[in-house]
This record gives structure tokens, C-alpha cells and sequence, in this order.
């Protein structure tokens, strides 16, 4: 008899830790599931995996927030506690709200960052004027930008949707490279602009992107021009195409290697800042 009882009571607690048990389990288990069809559908379409992987955090966090739900009310004392929390359900309100708004706006961010796509995982992209490197993960919450220090930053989605965003990987992924460098006014500007021209021709990461019809024009591949005047120097600008960001920056610290050096062989002199120092000599 004692034993009944003593089971009838505890009943409504075993069952509520059995329903977070099989909650947890079952969490497990479809993002396991949804990770591996998408691995498997990756490899077959090329599908994109941000939809995947923000899904698998939105079916999991459906999963616990039922899970848990259904565990508290299977416990008769919090039932009935929740009722009396309910009863003042205006106040809680209030509460909940201004505690949440943060969280409630990540989620919404989230979900428009996936609806509408200014990037994805994989995507290379610049937050504002701080961080660069490639989406490694979109969660409810949070956006992870892996940089390219091997550093995760973890940016939440209503920041990073209120931020200016320059993403590479955005419809075209070929890349106009910039290789600039400043002559001295002695130097010979027509020289120096052909040795930037050809150094650029030869690179094999330079692509041309020009039409037929800029070709029947007469358009050069690799384009210099002069783009400004300092105090000290004349301002060349070449203007490099390649394939996509990655090899657009390290053809543009090949170039400056290699203009660097032909500059030197040829006498094109890069300007820097000289100083003179008088040194004035007193009576003792």
C-alpha cells in the first residue's frame, strides 16, 4: 500500500524527467539526421547549407521548448503554480517582454538574414569596419564569422543586420584589385606605368575581363592611370581582374613585390620622407 502511494507521487516527477530525457535524445537525433541529408545533398546539388543548418537549430530549439514545456506540466505543483503565474499574466507580460525584446530581435534578424540572403555560410564577407573572414555558422541567435586569424566572432543577428556588410561571394565573384604605388616627380611616369602593366600581365592569377567590343576598342587588359598628386609623389593605380577575393590579395602582395623590384632595377624612385637635423652648438 505504502508503495503504491509513494509510486503515485513520484509518478508525475519520473514521467517529467523521462519527457527531458527523450527530449534531449530526440534533439539530438534530428540534428544529427538533418546534418547528415545535408552533407549527402551537398555533395549530389551543391544545395546551400545556410537553410540546413538555421533549420536544424530552429527544429531543435521547437523540440526543447515543447519538451520542457510538457515536462513542468506534468509536475502537478508547477501546474498549478503556472496558473497562478497565468492569473497575472499583464505584469509577466510586461516583464517577459522587456526582458526578451533582445533575444526576440536575434531570432527575427535570423530569420530574415536567411529569407532574404545578403550572405550565407561559406560566404566571405567585411561587418562594418572591424571583422572580416568567412560565415561559418547562422543560429537563432547569433551569426559566427570565422576571420582570417582563425578567430570566431560571434556577432548577434540584430547587430549584424543593422551593420554595413560587403560580401565577395555575392554574384559575381571575380575581383577588381587595386595595385597602387606613388613615383617621385623625377621619376618617368610613362615607365613606370608600363612596368605596373606588364608585371600585372604576367601575373597568372590576372584575368581578362574585357568584352569583344571592348577589345575592338582598343581597351587594354590591365589599365593604368594616374589618379592623383601627393606632396611628394605622382599616384599610379592598376586596375587587376582576378577570379575571386583570395587570389585577388595575394596577386596584389605578389605585384608589390615584383613592381618593388622592377621599380628598382629600372631607377623609378618610391618616395619617403626625408628629415634634416641642424644641430645648433652653444657657448659654454
Amino acid at each position: 500500500m505504502f508503495t503504491n502511494e509513494l509510486f503515485s507521487t513520484l509518478r508525475p516527477y519520473l514521467l517529467s524527467i523521462l519527457v527531458l530525457i527523450f527530449t534531449f535524445v530526440l534533439a539530438k537525433i534530428v540534428s544529427r539526421i538533418v546534418k547528415k541529408n545535408f552533407h549527402v545533398s551537398s555533395k549530389i546539388i551543391k544545395v546551400d547549407s545556410t537553410k540546413y543548418t538555421f533549420l536544424r537549430h530552429v527544429l531543435s530549439a521547437i523540440i526543447y521548448l515543447i519538451g520542457f514545456g510538457l515536462s513542468i506540466y506534468l509536475i502537478p505543483p508547477l501546474r498549478s503554480l503556472s496558473v497562478s503565474l497565468f492569473a497575472g499574466a499583464g505584469i509577466l507580460a510586461v516583464i517577459i517582454g522587456f526582458a526578451s525584446q533582445h533575444a526576440f530581435a536575434n531570432i527575427v534578424s535570423g530569420i530574415f538574414i536567411v529569407i532574404f540572403k545578403p550572405f550565407k555560410v561559406g560566404d566571405r564577407i567585411k561587418v562594418g569596419t572591424d571583422v572580416s573572414g568567412v560565415v561559418e555558422d547562422i543560429s537563432l541567435r547569433h551569426t559566427v564569422v570565422r576571420t582570417f586569424e582563425n578567430k570566431r566572432m560571434v556577432i548577434p543577428n540584430s547587430v549584424i543586420s543593422n551593420e554595413k556588410i560587403e560580401n565577395a561571394n555575392m554574384g559575381d565573384e571575380e575581383i577588381c584589385k587595386f595595385v597602387e604605388f606613388g613615383i617621385s616627380y623625377d621619376s618617368d611616369v610613362d615607365k613606370a606605368m608600363k612596368i605596373m602593366e606588364s608585371e600585372a600581365l604576367k601575373h597568372p592569377s590576372c584575368i581578362d575581363r574585357r568584352t569583344k567590343e571592348d577589345i575592338e576598342k582598343g581597351d587594354k587588359q590591365v589599365a593604368v592611370r594616374v589618379v592623383g598628386f601627393g606632396d611628394s609623389s605622382v599616384n599610379l593605380r592598376a586596375w587587376v581582374w582576378a577570379k575571386n577575393s583570395p587570389e585577388a590579395f595575394l596577386m596584389g602582395c605578389d605585384l608589390n613585390k615584383s613592381i618593388k623590384k622592377k621599380f628598382d632595377k629600372e631607377g623609378i624612385e618610391i618616395p619617403f620622407p626625408y628629415r634634416t637635423i641642424v644641430m645648433k652648438g652653444g657657448k659654454k
